[in-house]
C-alpha cells in the first residue's frame, strides 16, 4: 500500500455517459499492489487535489481503471485528462467484495447508476469462471437510460439473468421502468445459498439490502459498499466514520448485518 501518489499515465479514456468518464491507467515506474474489486485508490489530480474511486477494471499488466462522474473541482479535473497525461494513485485500501467466499452461491448482484463500475471488476471474474458459482444474477438501475455506464458491456454478459430498469425511460426506452428492487422478482436464486453485492446511492441500497433480508439471505451475506468523505484513506482523521466505522479501513465493503444499525441514522 502506497501513502504518497505514486505516477500513473493516461493510456485510454472513454465516455460512459454525460458527465461519467473511465480511465485507464498504467504505472509511469513501479506500480501499485494488486487491486481486488471493491477497493480503492485515491486518485491526485495534480495541483487540485484527490478524492478516493473504486477500482473499475483491473487489468493484468498492472494497470487499472477509474470510472468518474464529474461532480466537484477534483472530480471535473480528472474528468478533463486525455490521453499522456499524468494523474497520481495512492493505495489500494479498504475492503474487497471477497468474492472467494462465495465460490459455489447463487450471487446477486445488484447497482444503481454509477455503483455498476466499481461491481464491473466483479462481474467480469465471475462471468469468466461461471463452473465456480451458481446462478448469477445482475441487476442494474438508472435514472434515464443516458445515465446507464457500461450499456454494451451489460448486453455481454453471461448470466442466469440480467436486468435493466430506469427511473424516467424518455420517448425510446423498452425496458423496465422503476426501481432496481422490482427485478428481484425475476432473478433466479436459493435466498438460504446466495451472497448478494449492492453498490449505488444509499437509499438504494438500503431498500435493496432489506428486500434481499426479507426474502431469506442472511443480513452478513448482503454485502454492500458504502461511501463517505474521505481526505488521508490510512484511518487517521476520522472524515469517513460511519458510528464505530471507519470506511476507509473497515469499509467500504461491509456486510449488511454491520451497515444496516448504523445506516438508519441520517449523521452519527
Amino acid at each position: 500500500m502506497s501513502t504518497v501518489p505514486v505516477p500513473y499515465r493516461v493510456i485510454d479514456r472513454w465516455d460512459e455517459t454525460r458527465d461519467t468518464i473511465t480511465l485507464r491507467l498504467d504505472p509511469v515506474g513501479e506500480p501499485l499492489a494488486p487491486f481486488a474489486p471493491g477497493r480503492f485508490a485515491m486518485v491526485y489530480a495534480f495541483g487540485v487535489g484527490e478524492i478516493p474511486v473504486s477500482v473499475s477494471s483491473i487489468p493484468t499488466d498492472g494497470g487499472v481503471a477509474h470510472t468518474i462522474r464529474a461532480v466537484g473541482a477534483v472530480s471535473e479535473a480528472l474528468c478533463r485528462k486525455r490521453v499522456g497525461d499524468a494523474v497520481g494513485l495512492r493505495g489500494p485500501f479498504g475492503t474487497g467484495w471477497q468474492l472467494e467466499t462465495a465460490r459455489g452461491q447463487d450471487l446477486v448482484v445488484v447497482a444503481g447508476g454509477i455503483g455498476l463500475a466499481p461491481l464491473r471488476p466483479l462481474i467480469r471474474r465471475v462471468v469468466a469462471d461461471p463452473r465456480a458459482y451458481g446462478r448469477v444474477n445482475v441487476l442494474v438501475g438508472a435514472r434515464t437510460p443516458a445515465d446507464l455506464v457500461s450499456r454494451v458491456e451489460i448486453r455481454r454478459w453471461a448470466t442466469a439473468y440480467t436486468g435493466v430498469t430506469v427511473d424516467h425511460p424518455g420517448a425510446y426506452w423498452r425496458g423496465e421502468i422503476g426501481l432496481v428492487t422490482r427485478l428481484l422478482d425475476g432473478a433466479q436464486f436459493d435466498p438460504g445459498q446466495a451472497t448478494a453485492f449492492v453498490c449505488g446511492p444509499e437509499p438504494m441500497i438500503r431498500a435493496t439490502a432489506r428486500d434481499l433480508v426479507h426474502r431469506g439471505v442472511a443480513a452478513d451475506r448482503v454485502r454492500v459498499s458504502l461511501e463517505r468523505n474521505m481526505r488521508c484513506a490510512t484511518g487517521h482523521c476520522g472524515h469517513c466514520q460511519l458510528g464505530p466505522v471507519l470506511l476507509c479501513r473497515d469499509g467500504p465493503v461491509i456486510g449488511f448485518d454491520r451497515a444496516e444499525p448504523l445506516m438508519r441514522t441520517r449523521e452519527l
